[in-house]
């Protein structure tokens, strides 16, 4: 208890590293969405874009609070990088594997409903998972952890 309590690992303490995590995500994976449809491409490529710019916008959140903080560009990537990896990866991985095994998600238009229930769902859906995957890491003193000390 006392481990878990010098690492701040609350659910509330979680609930905002997911928070900040999904609010990442959710920006890079809708601005890779949209970029995607509105150039045609298929939905592999789509994917990729939006993952990859989830990832960039998840880091860019840390690194830029982290260097606001007086971290070197240098220190403040590899803190960005300790603290939102696995926290992204999951979030991604629960998320896009709920897009794509919702029937018809993948094949849906921006202005279709269906591809934003899909995308909304599978947000929420990796929040509730990557939730406790946060709240074990901070309790270990990984993933937000490691950011607090820059607070």
């Amino acid at each position: 208890m006392e481990h878990q309590h010098a690492h701040g690992a609350t659910w509330a303490t979680a609930v905002r590293a997911t928070l900040h995590c999904l609010t990442g995500c959710a920006i890079g994976e809708i601005l890779g969405m949209v970029i995607g449809t509105a150039l045609l491409w298929g939905n592999v490529p789509t994917m990729i874009l939006a993952i990859s710019l989830a990832f960039v916008f998840g880091y860019s959140f840390t690194l830029f609070a982290v260097v606001r903080a007086g971290v070197s560009l240098k220190a403040a990537v590899k803190v960005a990088l300790a603290a939102d990896t696995v926290s992204i990866a999951v979030m991604e991985l629960v998320d896009n594997a709920i897009i794509a095994l919702t029937p018809g998600a993948m094949d849906a238009h921006l202005s279709d409903g269906l591809f934003w229930y899909a995308l909304l769902g599978g947000f929420a859906v990796a929040f509730l998972i990557t939730t406790p995957v946060n709240k074990w890491m901070i309790g270990r003193g990984k993933g937000h952890a490691v950011v607090h000390a820059y607070h």
